[in-house]
């Protein structure tokens, strides 16, 4: 499962997850991606679920990019605890992602296989994805 090896601290407070990605929000290293159109938290088991879902059915051709981690601690308490008496403990990590960012992309396999691989990947995630193409993208015929 996907989370940081070591962090400064152990809480962080929740934050808010208004607006537009302003980073990660346009395609760097292959030619497909799948972008988020709602802003949510990814968990690191739902982006690796995401991941096998998209190798899988690329059959282990090309290669792809997972361009968020989940760095951020969120906390919870136990069951039937009274209010008060401080912060939870460290549940697990996110990724807090907002709409526009670019999740997952893709290289060195046809169109239409990395457009159906994108979108089982996209199922997997909590969140409505779309398929983008790099502009510069020109279909060879090999």
């Amino acid at each position: 499962m996907l989370q940081p090896k070591k962090t400064k601290f152990r809480r962080q407070q929740k934050g808010r997850m208004k607006g537009l990605a302003h980073r990660g929000h346009q395609i760097a290293f292959g030619s497909f991606a799948i972008k988020t159109m709602e802003s949510c938290w990814l968990t690191g088991q739902q982006i690796e679920a995401a991941r096998q879902a998209v190798v899988r059915h690329m059959k282990r051709e090309g290669k792809i990019w997972i361009r968020v981690f989940p760095d951020k601690p969120y906390t919870k308490k136990p069951a039937e605890v009274r209010m008060g008496k401080g912060k939870g403990n460290p549940e697990g990590f996110v990724a807090p992602v907002t709409p526009g960012r670019i999740l997952i992309e893709a290289e060195g396999v046809p169109l239409a296989v990395a457009k159906e691989a994108l979108r089982l990947g996209a199922q997997k995630l909590p969140v409505t994805c779309k398929f983008v193409v790099r502009r510069d993208y020109v279909e060879s015929n090999q």
